[in-house]
């Protein structure tokens, strides 16, 4: 039997909410004709509701009768439907009276207060807590049957269940109930009041009435749901930490700002476990990648230069060894220099120069963001611009690059004198890397090789 996500607006493969896939099955012919949906019992505990809740919600939607055989699980709704068009059905029902308004997670329960005729929501992840709309045709028969309910107190179906009351309420009656009918009679007379059965009746439904306002009410003031969520469990309590990863991209990474922002405010990023304890909840919200446009955003201004050296090691706890992570990172500073155009657009090979010196960015990084001016970040024009602008950095690379190269090649060919004495000396000696001068407008040439 497959699963499905309980919220099938979900379709993320690792979403932990599931639920067995709707079965079905037609049986009967002409008027007779039936569908009984072979696992409701586990569909509807994957829920947390009972099972005559769906299946009456399908009555309600088709417009057709339903039946329940708590003994043998059976749960039938009239007439002939395919598993699919109940599991859409379903999927109503789910929207409806199981997912939290807030949270979309299936973490409620139901309340039922018979007295007020209404029933209520509270969400064990977030707390939510509010009343269900009671405009839908299941609220009636939530009201009557609520939740905490044992099904097997009513028979084997509801039919059977209603015959078996009607048969207490006539042992009622034999057992001297009518009595008392029969003294109302004759203290007030009337043909209602004569009727030991009609007295029997009234007394039953009389205790009825009492047994629902005061078994199956919930009380819902500002107290009883404030100590209800003390009671959470530290399971519950995990719970709603991992329900983050249910959250959008965006969500995840306004999470992870916020942790930032408050650490720097407070003046502790330079604090080993501060820095340990962000990269972990970056892992946890599965941004670790993308945390570099966060820092970029909250660590770096006009000062950038020494900001870089200040923050290198927190950095790199991010960028090192992560291609995707350093490519976020030139990303995040070209949005910075674009906030910042008239002070940092002629740095930008300075500020290229440092991140590489302080092996914040590699090389590879580079050459593969020179290759092509994106707008995906900032403008084409400023894009444009800052490419312009590290284009004696990345000249600077290609040349070191290609000596590099010819070095190797070089090598490779030096005659090595082997001697008793004399340890092993190559003949060749390695040429100096050349300086690559940086046009800085408006400030005298700058040697890279200086810094």
């Amino acid at each position: 039997m497959g699963t499905v996500n309980v919220n099938r607006e979900v379709k993320d493969v690792f979403y932990r909410y599931k639920m067995p896939q709707l079965m079905a099955k037609v049986e009967g012919k002409g008027n007779g004709i039936k569908t009984v949906i072979v696992n409701m019992a586990e569909v509807a505990k994957a829920l947390g509701r009972p099972p005559t809740y769906p299946t009456k919600y399908f009555g309600c939607e088709l417009g057709a009768q339903t039946q329940f055989d708590f003994k043998n699980e059976r749960f039938i709704v009239n007439g002939s439907h395919d598993a699919v068009k109940l599991q859409g059905l379903l999927d109503g029902f789910i929207r409806k009276f199981v997912l939290c308004p807030e949270c979309d997670n299936p973490e409620t329960d139901l309340m039922v207060s018979a007295k007020r005729g209404a029933i209520s929501q509270s969400c064990k992840a977030c707390g939510y807590h509010g009343q269900i709309d009671s405009t839908h045709k299941l609220i009636t028969f939530i009201l009557k049957n609520p939740p905490n309910l044992n099904p097997a107190v009513q028979g084997s179906s509801l039919t059977e269940g209603k015959r078996s009351k009607r048969s207490k309420r006539t042992n009622g009656d034999a057992n001297g109930e009518g009595k008392d009918g029969e003294n109302d009679s004759a203290d007030h007379g009337g043909p209602d009041a004569a009727s030991p059965t009609a007295a029997g009746n009234n007394t039953a439904i009389k205790n009825n009435d009492e047994d629902e306002g005061t078994k199956w009410s919930a009380d819902i003031s500002e107290e009883a749901v404030r100590a209800r969520m003390q009671d959470l469990t530290d399971g519950v309590k995990n719970m709603t930490i991992n329900d983050d990863l249910e959250k959008s991209e965006k969500e995840r990474m306004n999470i992870l700002y916020e942790m930032v922002k408050n650490k720097r405010d407070a003046g502790v990023l330079d604090n080993t476990q501060v820095q340990k304890d962000i990269v972990t909840e970056a892992e946890r919200l599965e941004i670790k990648p993308k945390a570099p446009l966060i820092l970029a955003e909250l660590l770096f201004d006009q000062n950038i230069l020494a900001q870089i050296k200040k923050h290198r090691v927190f950095l790199l706890r991010f960028t090192v060894n992560d291609k995707k992570a350093q490519k976020y990172l030139m990303g995040g500073l070209e949005q910075l220099i674009a906030l910042h155009q008239d002070a940092l657009v002629p740095k930008v090979a300075l500020i290229f120069k440092v991140l590489y010196d302080l092996d914040v960015l590699n090389e590879a990084t580079f050459m593969e963001w020179a290759e092509k001016v994106s707008k995906k970040y900032v403008s084409k024009e400023v894009s444009q611009e800052i490419h312009n602008k590290a284009a004696p950095f990345i000249k600077w690379l290609q040349e070191a690059e290609s000596e590099s190269e010819e070095e190797t090649e070089t090598e490779s060919d030096v005659e090595i004198e082997y001697n008793d004495r004399v340890p092993l000396k190559p003949t060749a000696t390695a040429t100096p890397k050349p300086k690559v001068v940086v046009e800085d407008e408006g400030e005298d040439d700058v040697d890279i090789d200086a810094i």
